[in-house]
């Protein structure tokens, strides 16, 4: 039952994870988080799907990640990495979002983006199947270089940046406001959740405790 509810927990995670980045990429002239610059670089540089593109690089980070440390790559990991690209792609599909209208409404777009977003990343790892593609690679990589998952995150994802920047994609201001305003969030709601399921993990097993000495 717990299983099924971590589960039931990721993919809800995931679902609402690729609703913001969805809705963000709508306004993505006011700027969007680092990978996603790159993904819609690439997007429109060589085709296929902004969708397509976050699937490809996230495997290529398992890949490296798997040689790195083997502990952060779980099930979840490799799901992630498909469904985040893929619900993208169908929420782009739909074409249900709100679309720019390059007045002060896009900017409150972009922010209930960037909250979903938290929102999202804190619920989908709260279930604890599976480090995202991303999340894992960064702690191999501090893990092998033994510095603070911090700075490794601030290099990554400016090298990602950079090379999204000079193949065209959308910088600006929120793309250096999106962390700011999302990682608050995404701990709080990481934590909160977290403590829940573990609460509801004891529960069940003293549950099961008592109906086998019954």
């Amino acid at each position: 039952m717990i299983i099924a509810l971590r589960w039931l927990v990721f993919f809800l995670g995931l679902m609402l994870f690729s609703l913001g980045i969805s809705i963000s990429i709508q306004v993505q002239y006011l700027g969007i988080h680092p990978w996603d610059v790159l993904n819609v670089a690439l997007y429109e540089k060589f085709g296929l799907s902004i969708g397509t593109w976050a699937i490809l690089i996230s495997i290529l980070l398992i890949i490296i990640s798997w040689f790195l440390d083997k502990r952060y790559i779980k099930l979840g990991t490799f799901l992630n990495a498909v469904l985040i690209g893929a619900f993208v792609d169908i929420y782009l599909f739909l074409d249900f979002l709100p679309k720019a209208t390059h007045s002060w409404i896009d900017y409150l777009i972009i922010i209930i983006g960037i909250v979903i977003m938290g929102l999202g990343g804190g619920i989908y790892n709260a279930a604890g199947v599976g480090s995202g593609p991303r999340d894992g690679f960064m702690l191999s990589i501090s893990d092998k270089t033994s510095t603070s998952v911090g700075k490794v995150r601030i290099i990554t994802e400016s090298i990602v940046l950079v090379i999204g920047f000079m193949l065209g994609g959308p910088v600006f201001l929120f793309t250096f406001l999106f962390t700011f305003i999302q990682s608050p969030i995404f701990q709080y709601t990481y934590e909160r959740l977290k403590k829940w399921i573990r609460k509801l993990d004891e529960l069940y097993r003293h549950k099961q405790i008592s109906k086998m000495r019954a």
